[in-house]
């Protein structure tokens, strides 16, 4: 039994939700989300308040029915608040920068690596070593960051490279003579 896929997703003001068949769709003051409940499920809208209910009790069912609650929450949060995630460069001569559309990365290669931004995400130089990216879809923002992170994933020797805010990065010992 499903104990996210219970509790339905409540809309707050300025958000609607229109259901068409297995289709969701939510629309609130920062952009207008989607998504495709799969056909083990019902979705229904009542009292402004999105509920799914699975409609056997197969063991797939069951997890259909709490990750479709899930991803109906992200897009409620998505178009009312949006989503956030930040990252920090450590090194020496580590730096960013936002040029136009794109964001320039200095991570001690020999050239700058130039990451493309896609449409939906914005991307923020707080610091030339802090960046923060934002955008309504949740899944968008943290594949951008982790595809932003892979260009230099921070090593365990010295804790250069591009990390999470907050993450903890188990640091080695070097080798004693």
């Amino acid at each position: 039994m499903s104990r996210v896929g219970k509790k339905p997703v409540s809309l707050p003001k300025g958000v609607t939700a229109t259901i068409e068949g297995q289709s969701v769709q939510v629309k609130g003051a920062k952009g207008t989300l989607s998504f495709t409940v799969p056909d083990d499920c019902d979705v229904a809208l009542n009292d402004n308040e999105v509920s799914v209910k699975p409609r056997s009790e197969t063991k797939r069912a069951q997890a259909m029915w709490g990750m479709s609650r899930a991803m109906i929450n992200n897009l409620v949060t998505g178009v009312s608040a949006g989503f956030e995630r930040k990252l920090e460069i450590t090194g020496v001569g580590y730096k960013a920068a936002v040029q136009g559309k794109k964001l320039v990365l200095s991570l001690g290669y020999s050239h700058d690596v130039d990451y493309p931004i896609p449409d939906g995400i914005d991307i923020k130089a707080t610091k030339p070593t802090e960046l923060v990216i934002t955008g309504i879809d949740k899944r968008e923002v943290g594949q951008v960051a982790s595809e932003i992170r892979s260009y230099r994933p921070p090593e365990p020797y010295k804790g250069k490279g591009v990390k999470y805010a907050g993450e903890f990065i188990f640091r080695k010992e070097g080798k004693k003579k």
